[in-house]
Parts: C-alpha cells; structure tokens; sequence
C-alpha cells in the first residue's frame, strides 16, 4: 500500500531544461549550466558589466501536491507585498510522477531537481488558488524522498518532500 495525498492541489511546475541550456550570445558558457553549483551559469552577455543567468525551461506540468498549512500562509502573503524570506514545502506521491513520467526509470530518482521554479497552486478542478510572482519566484533548493508505504513485502517510494525558496531569476529562454 502506498498511501496518497490528503487535501491534494495541482502544482504547475517549470523544470529547468539542464540538457538543452546553451548560452543565447557569443563567449557564454557551453552548456549554460553549473552542474557543481546546479544553476545557470552567469555571464556578461551584453558587455554591460553585469552578469546575466539564462534558464530554458520544459513546458509547466500540473502535478498533484500537498500544501503544508504553514507554507500556503506564507504564499498567502506574497501578493500583498508582504513576501518575506520563504521556505514553502510541497509533498508529491510518487504515483503521479511516475505517472507523469517525472521519475528516471533508470535510477527511481524523481526529475524534479534544484533550480526547477513553482508557477502557481490550482486546486484539482483546475481553478488558480494561488499564482507566485516571478521574480522572485519558488524555485526547488532540495527534493528529497520520505517514505517508503507501508507495504512491508514490497516497499517502493511513496512521498517526494520538495522545499522552495525565494531568490532571483535568470533571464527566461522558454
């Protein structure tokens, strides 16, 4: 048995396209990509002194999630202006994104990686509950698994813990 979602929404996630990230201008890094840090690579693209980050982007994916109370409060506040430091946690079952085809069929790794961004919160009929401005944006700072059923003979993964914090944008090549 591997359990499910309690009070489930819809996350639209933008999963940062690690492979295909090259440098939009000449003299930018050959992938685009820090893998050691796990971000885009910032360089000075436009000579104007100041370095620029490029994200390309897969096409936003819905995936059912659970919100932690505490984390929508925070989310609550961000379109008043009131956005402090956040750290917003999201549950995900693995079900879905092996549904999805969010999970590497190789390793059972789940695709949602650092550096992927949160575009907004529906509930399951598809109805926006919450949109999160960008910049600053939620991006992914750590996914990590959590449980494993409660099916002894067979355990599998059941529960993707994902965390996002605040911070700048790169520059959007989608």
């Amino acid at each position: 048995m591997r359990g499910r979602l309690i009070f489930p929404f819809l996350a639209e996630l933008h999963r940062l396209d690690t492979a295909t990230m090259a440098g939009p201008g000449p003299g930018l890094h050959a992938s685009g990509y820090d893998a050691d840090f796990r971000e885009p690579v910032l360089e000075d693209a436009d000579d104007d002194g100041l370095a620029e980050a490029y994200r390309r982007e897969f096409p936003p994916v819905r995936v059912p999630c659970q919100v932690e109370p505490d984390a929508f409060e925070s989310l609550r506040m961000t379109p008043s202006g009131n956005s402090p430091r956040t750290s917003f946690e999201l549950v995900f079952h693995f079900r879905d994104l092996e549904r999805l085809g969010i999970v590497d069929a190789a390793t059972g790794d789940a695709l949602i990686r650092p550096s992927d961004r949160l575009g907004a919160l529906y509930d399951v009929a598809g109805a926006l509950v919450q949109a999160v401005r960008t910049p600053p944006g939620l991006y992914v700072t750590e996914a990590r698994p959590i449980g494993f059923g409660l099916h002894r003979r067979r355990p599998r993964r059941n529960l993707l813990l994902v965390t996002f914090n605040d911070r700048p944008q790169a520059r959007g090549l989608t």
